[in-house]
């Protein structure tokens, strides 16, 4: 049995079907909400309830449970997440609950560039996570990751998003001249279920991205091509562009970016380009190539 932190999210909607398909029993780890769950349609999995604070919860989650793909982190929610409560506090739930049970593996997404020095709250949570992950005692492998890209995603919908609400001009963080490795969803996920049945992936770190390292500015000329959308690129100061980020994100709850996504461009976010056909046998997609899903 595999259970699924975050399955209901952007990498969890993807894999979820992926190991089902792959001969997978599947249960997804549900926290307590009002609102209806995004859970996979026509997809037989198992849901359990229970939020991370509740470790008699969590640990009856893990029943039977072998592997666990902890995929759930508040980073997606802006200001109107937890990073602490969920990335920090609750993967310690994770890893303890899974020792508690036997599990016999823990596969984790952190971020590249996660350091507990870091200045970006978000690459340091995950940093603290992973070590919660690596000191549980329970077999891991971490993949570190940054642009994940397909449809659904936090990272070409929320651009495609920015270029639709202003038909003038579209504002690059600093020079738009930081670079990114976009990778294509399906890319991870083949990566994620290939990483199962090979042992020498046991308690690793590796570091993923697509075959191609991109600037931003190349990203968003790319996704306008794709669209057919013509706008004057503006460079803008970062820091005040995180500044007039947060301030809409309290007025606009529906804001397309946030600060913490924000907090991945300050600095180069790349990987080995040939890591995942090397180690996994994956050849990644080109970004320009797999974008068809904005144009629904």
């Amino acid at each position: 049995m595999i259970l699924v932190t975050g399955g209901t999210g952007f990498v969890g909607r993807h894999l979820v079907p992926a190991l089902v398909e792959s001969g997978q029993r599947v249960r997804i780890l549900l926290r307590p909400s009002a609102e209806s769950p995004r859970i996979p349609h026509g997809v037989p999995v198992e849901v359990a309830v229970s939020s991370f604070n509740d470790f008699r919860g969590l640990r009856a989650a893990m029943k039977d449970v072998d592997i666990v793909f902890h995929l759930a982190s508040a980073e997606r929610y802006g200001s109107q997440g937890n990073l602490n409560e969920v990335d920090v506090e609750g993967t310690k739930a994770v890893a303890q609950a899974a020792k508690e049970a036997k599990v016999k593996r823990l596969i984790m997404l952190s971020h590249l560039g996660a350091n507990r020095s870091s200045a970006f709250p978000v690459l340091k949570a995950k940093a603290i996570a992973e070590r919660w992950i690596i000191e549980s005692g329970v077999p891991y492998t971490i993949f570190r990751t940054d642009a994940i890209f397909g449809e659904g995603d936090q990272f070409t919908e929320p651009i495609l998003k920015l270029l639709r609400r202003n038909r003038l001009i579209f504002l690059l963080p600093g020079q738009g001249e930081n670079f990114l490795q976009p990778l294509w969803i399906d890319d991870l996920v083949s990566t994620l279920i290939l990483s199962l049945e090979d042992q020498k992936t046991l308690n690793r770190i590796y570091s993923v991205g697509g075959i191609e390292i991109l600037s931003y500015r190349e990203i968003v000329k790319t996704i306008m091509k794709q669209v057919k959308f013509r706008r004057l690129l503006l460079p803008f100061p970062l820091g005040y562009m995180r500044t007039l980020t947060l301030w809409v994100d309290q007025l606009d709850k529906n804001f397309p970016i946030s600060t913490f996504w924000l907090d991945t461009l300050i600095e180069n976010r790349t990987a080995m380009v040939d890591l995942l056909p090397r180690e996994f046998g994956v050849m990644p997609a080109r970004f320009h190539q797999m974008l068809d899903y904005l144009n629904k």
